[in-house]
């Protein structure tokens, strides 16, 4: 069972569980991306099976008619495997997506795993002509060249700030800097890029940023915030018209989820626990 805290960022065990969570979301006007919990496997069979599980979540999803999508990890179906086990097990997913008429998002890890993150994407996502979308980092410095190359590829693109405890080398590492970073971004898409924007944040002056954006450029966007952080405002924000998608991870994989986040970066636990009080 997950204890009550894990239980607030996690959306059950299985996967029914967590469509039943997004049954109960989209009662509320928000939709669900839901992710397996698991990445870094180093062998194959794992990452294999994970695939399958999303193979069958996209069936799942495509059958019940839930307004939800799927949002995959590269080093949990394969890239610490191999760079081809990775595209392999990608490619695999997004031909089930794009039968099914699901939405497949595709996370963005550390900073090494980017060019074969791109690369992948790209290709599948011309291949398929949208229905696919892409995490990218304001953190990371060389974001703003991978955006330009971006600019004419369907789908969509999900911009974060960055949860990854990168070197001052390749990452801004000042909070104001990342601030800065994320809003000319931000006023990047809304200007240059084709595609779909989602706004993954749940800072309020982001999101206030991208209403702004929105109304100048008339364009749609939506805003992506996490299981657990900030509920009340997602509702607040569906129920004024905004599309809202809730990130929900679920699976058996919990506890290695919280550990490796709170080791990948201190200030994640902070975060957990901001959220957990409500500030």
């Amino acid at each position: 069972m997950i204890p009550p805290i894990a239980s607030r960022f996690v959306a059950g065990e299985t996967a029914a569980g967590a469509l039943d969570h997004a049954r109960r979301m989209n009662d509320e006007g928000v939709a669900v991306i839901l992710n397996l919990l698991g990445e870094h496997y180093d062998e194959r069979a794992p990452a294999d099976e994970d695939t399958a599980a999303y193979v069958s979540l996209v069936e799942d999803i495509a059958s019940t008619g839930i307004d939800a999508c799927v949002s995959v990890k590269p080093s949990q179906i394969g890239l610490d495997a191999g760079d081809h086990v990775f595209e392999e097990n990608y490619r695999r997913i997004a031909e089930a997506a794009d039968d099914h008429g699901v939405f497949l998002w595709c996370d963005m890890e550390d900073h090494e795993t980017t060019d074969v993150t791109l690369d992948a994407f790209e290709e599948l996502a011309r291949e398929f002509d949208g229905g696919m979308g892409l995490c990218v980092q304001a953190n990371l410095k060389r974001t703003p060249d991978d955006l330009e190359r971006l600019a004419d590829v369907p789908g969509k693109i999900r911009l974060v700030k960055g949860a990854y405890d990168e070197p001052a080398a390749v990452a801004h590492k000042q909070k104001s800097a990342v601030n800065e970073a994320y809003k000319e971004l931000l006023a990047y898409l809304f200007r240059e890029y084709d595609g779909g924007i989602a706004v993954g944040s749940h800072d309020p002056e982001m999101i206030a940023y991208a209403r702004d954006l929105g109304a100048e450029y008339d364009r749609d966007y939506e805003v992506q915030m996490l299981m657990g952080v900030r509920e009340d405002a997602q509702r607040e924000l569906a129920a004024d018209g905004v599309e809202v998608w809730q990130y929900a991870p679920y699976g058996d994989k919990w506890f290695s989820y919280f550990y490796r986040r709170v080791r990948e970066r201190k200030e994640n636990a902070l975060f957990a626990l901001r959220a957990v009080v409500g500030v």
